[in-house]
C-alpha cells in the first residue's frame, strides 16, 4: 500500500511538476532568453546531462522544480551577447509571459487530461429512481423504486443530474413527469417542495425536491472528440473557480483551513485513485493541475503571482523596484510558504491519525 502511495505520488508530482517548469522553459527558449538549468527537485543533484547551455537535472527532493535562466539574479558578470539574452534585460511584458507560462502550462494540461477522461469514458448515474420516501411529492403521485425518469415537461432525461437540476429549480411550480415502468410509459403529476441543500462548502441554500433517492445504476459515457474538447474546457473553467472560491470561503471562515491537504494527504489520495484505475488518477491529476496552477498565480512573493504583480508594477510605472524591497517581501513571502508547508503538514498527520 506504501509502495502503491510512494510511487503514484512521485509519478503525479513528476508530471506536474514537468509541465509547469516547461512551460517557463519552452516560453523563455522561445522570446530568446538563455536557460542555464532545468530541474525537477531541489537539493542536490541525482543524475543530470547538459545539453547546449543547459543543464538538465533531477534532484533529491520531489517537492517543487525550477528553470535558471541567463541574468536571473542582479550582479551576474554578463557579456554583451549573453546581456542581450539575459532575462531581466527584458521588457516588463516578456518577463510576465515567461513566468506566467508556468502555470497557463497547468492549464492546458487539465483541459488535455479532461478531455482525454471523457473521450475514454466517464461513469454517470442514470435516471433510474433507488429509493421512494414516504410522505414526499413523489410518494403521493405514485412514483416507485425502479421507475425510470424519461421526461420532465416534455425534456428528455437520461442522466440523474439533468433531472435534479430540473428539480431543484422548478420553483415549486407542477411538474410533469414521464417514467418506465415494466415496459410501460406512464405520466404523473408532481409538485416539488420546498427544502435546503448543502453547497459543496456545507452552506444552506433554498432548494425544491420530489423525494426520490438515487440509485447505484450507472453507464459509460463516451464524448467524440470535439464535445471531449468542449467538456474539457468546461471542467477546467468550473475547477479553477471551484478552488479560488475556496480561497475566499477560507479566509471568510466558511471553510476550515484545516481542510488544506499537504505532501502527505497528496501521496495518500494518489495512491487510492491509483487504485482505482488510469481514469481516476488522470482525473486527480487534472484537479490538482488545475489547483497547482492557481496557487502560482496568487500575488504573493516567491509565487509565480508574485513575481507578476512586481512585473506588472513596473509596467504600468515605468520604474524598477527597488532591489531591498523585492528582496524583503520574497523573504516574507519564503517565510509565509515554510510556515504553510508545516500547517498542512501537520493537518496530514492529525487526519491520518484520527483515521481520514
Amino acid at each position: 500500500m506504501i509502495g502503491i502511495n510512494i510511487i503514484s505520488v512521485i509519478i503525479l508530482l513528476g508530471v506536474l511538476i514537468f509541465v509547469h517548469e516547461f512551460g517557463h522553459f519552452i516560453v523563455a527558449k522561445r522570446l530568446g532568453v538563455g536557460v542555464l538549468k532545468f530541474s525537477l527537485g531541489f537539493g542536490p543533484k541525482l543524475v543530470g546531462r547538459k545539453y547546449g547551455e543547459t543543464d538538465y537535472v533531477i534532484s533529491a527532493i520531489p517537492l517543487g522544480g525550477y528553470v535558471k535562466l541567463l541574468g536571473e539574479s542582479e550582479g551576474e558578470e554578463l557579456s554583451a551577447e549573453d546581456q542581450k539574452r539575459s532575462f531581466l534585460n527584458q521588457s516588463s511584458w516578456r518577463r510576465i509571459a515567461i513566468v506566467a507560462a508556468g502555470p497557463l502550462f497547468n492549464f492546458i494540461f487539465a483541459f488535455i487530461a479532461f478531455a482525454v477522461i471523457y473521450s475514454i469514458g466517464v461513469p454517470v448515474a442514470t435516471s433510474k429512481i433507488g429509493n421512494v420516501f414516504e410522505d414526499t411529492p413523489a410518494y403521493a403521485a405514485g412514483l416507485k423504486e425502479g421507475d425510470r425518469i424519461i421526461s420532465i415537461d416534455g425534456t428528455e432525461i437520461e442522466k440523474w443530474g439533468e433531472l435534479s437540476e430540473i428539480i431543484s429549480g422548478s420553483g415549486g411550480k407542477k411538474l410533469e413527469i414521464a417514467v418506465e415502468r415494466e415496459g410501460k410509459v406512464l405520466e404523473f403529476s408532481v409538485n416539488p417542495r420546498p427544502t435546503e441543500k448543502s453547497t459543496i462548502f456545507g452552506e444552506k441554500v433554498d432548494s425544491y425536491a420530489i423525494g426520490i433517492e438515487i440509485s447505484s445504476e450507472t453507464v459509460i459515457e463516451r464524448l467524440d472528440p470535439i464535445r471531449a474538447t468542449g467538456e474539457g474546457i468546461l471542467q477546467t473553467w468550473w475547477y479553477t473557480k471551484l478552488t479560488y472560491l475556496s480561497l475566499v470561503k477560507i479566509i471568510q471562515r466558511v471553510v476550515s483551513p484545516k481542510t488544506l491537504g499537504g505532501p502527505i494527504f497528496i501521496a495518500k489520495m494518489s495512491g487510492d485513485y491509483a487504485r482505482q484505475g488510469l481514469v481516476p488518477f488522470l482525473f486527480f491529476m487534472a484537479v490538482l493541475s488545475v489547483n497547482l496552477g492557481v496557487l502560482n498565480l496568487l500575488p504573493i512573493p516567491v509565487l509565480d503571482g508574485g513575481h507578476i504583480m512586481f512585473y506588472l508594477i513596473e509596467a504600468v510605472t515605468r520604474r524598477e523596484i527597488k532591489t531591498k524591497w523585492r528582496e524583503a517581501a520574497q523573504q516574507v513571502g519564503f517565510f509565509l510558504l515554510i510556515l504553510l508547508i508545516f500547517w498542512v503538514t501537520y493537518n496530514d498527520i492529525v487526519k491520518i491519525s484520527e483515521g481520514y
